[in-house]
């Protein structure tokens, strides 16, 4: 399979088998759509109104127990296998028609299908917090089998700071892994150490630094000669000697050591005192003592990680990586995942990838990778991280497929009211000249409420000044689906200098009138000195125009981003007719 992002309802996209034939992908991880407001807080209470008295901390999502629901509720009791049938109907039974049972119902269709593509030596993890994680352990035991439960990691997300809550603060999220089988792929992490570790772990130090001091006593025999004393020192009753394999002796030390072949062929005294000629036995000061291996701290890879994860800090606001998307996770997260259940070259799937950081994690670590989300703004958001990271160009370095290819297509995308199509036309207009959405409202298929002052999107650029500083400019976008005329590109021009911005750019599902071209061509032109160009201070495209190849014509956009989004010339086929 190649790289690819699919929009569209990642359980319509799962099912199909030309897209996700059985046992096709080598590790999955998914963070749905859960308690994105953690201070909402709703009561379980049925969707016909009769309250209870339990209350949770819920999730703000369009996940409402209706129609569709009820229908794969009903589809998993007659349709899913026995044991996940019988899950979710005892889950119904405890917990009633309410949204956390409809995100129970939804999530597990979708488990089951994850689980169908996930290959026997592949790993899900689902990341989830405290207020779900209990149901979804259920759900996949019953999917997945209670023996391939692998391990429930608590990821430490924030610290204590509410000093009027009445309980302990939650701060942790839950990751549940679950493997395919009894053989899973696995590779060993390890985490940095922590101050007090170093200090108290390598409190030793000669003229090579500091070091631990590694026992060197085992439970297992190696012959008689591991049993015997040496040098007057004998191992701990009912211990022989041992020492790690020789690939596991630091490589610095290699060129002084015997050829593995030869040093394999020593016996245990022998290989001591090599290393005690090396100066690599610590020999403690107390008579009798223990002599033990040194470990130098440079030589050290950090703890093997266990399922408590402490060391991986949540997203600081000022933080390089961060794009304002609400639920985003740190990278560190997904590569530490990525990297101890998959190995290069393996395909790792996100059917609900937001903003991509599993996405981009995967392709850090020379993973392929397949991404799946159901609104054109998230989809937006990881072509613009794909280029800004690792200069991929949708299309050409990977498949996005839903998307509209054809007028028809967007039309109809326009025109979907059940699926929020004005806002999906929007965030996918947007796209296609590499503008940033405004007003787009992460993980909601829906835009922000409100007054947008007339711009749905934002190109950042930078010029120079004379001075040689760099200067912040900007191109405001607006995006129309419906009629169109020539009051809205005056209403754009005031918009335009109401804001200061360099050029204004108008995309239009309808062709643009005679008169909207005038208008544009008489705003004039941004004169760049920096460049020695010109550039039309309003640009008329038409969803024609932009599926044909046309773009924004402004200066290219050096020092807002890695690598500068595709730049493409021209005004727009209509204009240059025009003129």
């Amino acid at each position: 399979m190649n790289n690819r992002l699919y929009y569209g309802d990642n359980l319509d996209i799962l099912r199909n088998r030309e897209y996700f034939p059985d046992e096709c992908v080598d590790l999955i991880y998914l963070d749905p759509p859960f308690n994105s407001n953690r201070n909402y807080n709703v009561l379980f209470k049925s969707e016909s109104g009769a309250d209870s008295q339990a209350q949770i901390t819920a999730f703000e999502d369009t996940w409402h127990w209706g129609e569709l629901a009820e229908d794969t509720y009903r589809d998993l009791i007659t349709d899913a296998p026995e044991k996940v049938s019988t899950a979710i109907e005892a889950l119904l039974n405890l917990i009633d028609r309410n949204q956390m049972m409809a995100y129970l119902v939804m999530m597990t269709a979708r488990l089951v299908e994850l689980r169908r593509v996930l290959k026997p030596t592949g790993s899900l993890y689902l990341h989830c917090d405290p207020t779900a994680s209990h149901y979804l352990k259920i759900v996949l035991d019953a999917i997945f089998g209670p023996e391939n439960f692998r391990n429930e990691i608590v990821w430490k997300r924030t610290s204590a700071h509410d000093l009027s809550s009445k309980q302990w603060s939650a701060i942790h999220d839950v990751v549940l892994m679950y493997s395919r089988s009894s053989d899973w792929c696995w590779n060993v992490n390890y985490m940095e150490y922590d101050e007090e570790y170093i200090r108290t772990g390598f409190r030793y130090k000669d003229e090579k630094g500091n070091y631990s001091a590694d026992a060197i006593t085992g439970g297992k025999a190696g012959g008689a000669e591991a049993y015997q004393p040496w040098r007057g020192r004998e191992p701990s009753r009912g211990r022989a000697w041992a020492l790690p394999g020789y690939r596991r002796l630091p490589d610095w030390l290699k060129p002084e050591l015997p050829t593995e072949s030869e040093w394999d062929a020593l016996g245990i005294h022998s290989k001591l005192d090599v290393l005690d000629s090396l100066g690599m036995i610590h020999w403690p000061a107390k008579e009798n003592g223990q002599p033990r291996l040194k470990r130098y701290l440079g030589d050290a890879r950090g703890q093997i990680a266990g399922d408590l994860w402490t060391d991986i800090k949540p997203i600081a606001s000022h933080a390089k990586e961060r794009l304002g998307y609400p639920t985003q996770k740190p990278e560190a997260l997904l590569e530490r995942i990525i990297r101890a259940s998959s190995n290069e070259g393996d395909i790792v799937l996100d059917p609900f990838c937001g903003c991509g950081t599993a996405i981009a994690a995967a392709h850090k670590l020379g993973r392929r990778w397949i991404g799946i989300d159901i609104t054109h703004l998230s989809i937006a958001l990881q072509k613009y991280r794909l280029q800004d990271m690792f200069e991929l160009v949708s299309g050409a370095d990977y498949e996005v497929i839903g998307e509209p290819t054809t007028e028809a297509g967007a039309r109809e995308l326009a025109t979907d009211s059940a699926n929020e199509g004005r806002y999906q036309f929007e965030w996918w207009a947007l796209s296609l000249v590499g503008a940033k959405p405004v007003g787009g409202q992460a993980g909601s298929r829906r835009g922000k409420k409100g007054a947008d002052k007339g711009i749905d999107g934002i190109i950042n650029f930078f010029e120079q000044s004379d001075k040689g500083k760099a200067k912040a400019r900007k191109v405001v976008v607006q995006v129309k689906s419906g009629g169109v005329k020539a009051g809205d590109i005056r209403d754009l021009k005031g918009v335009l200098e109401r804001e200061k911005a360099a050029i204004g750019v108008f995309i239009t599902l309808e062709l643009p009138t005679q008169p909207m071209l005038k208008e544009a061509l008489q705003a004039g032109y941004y004169e760049s000195e920096f460049w020695n160009r010109r550039y039309r201070k309003l640009q008329i495209l038409s969803i024609r125009d932009l599926l044909g190849g046309d773009g924004v014509d402004m200066p290219p956009q050096h020092g807002t981003f890695k690598q500068a989004a595709r730049h493409r010339s021209g005004d727009g086929k209509a204009q240059k007719d025009l003129i």
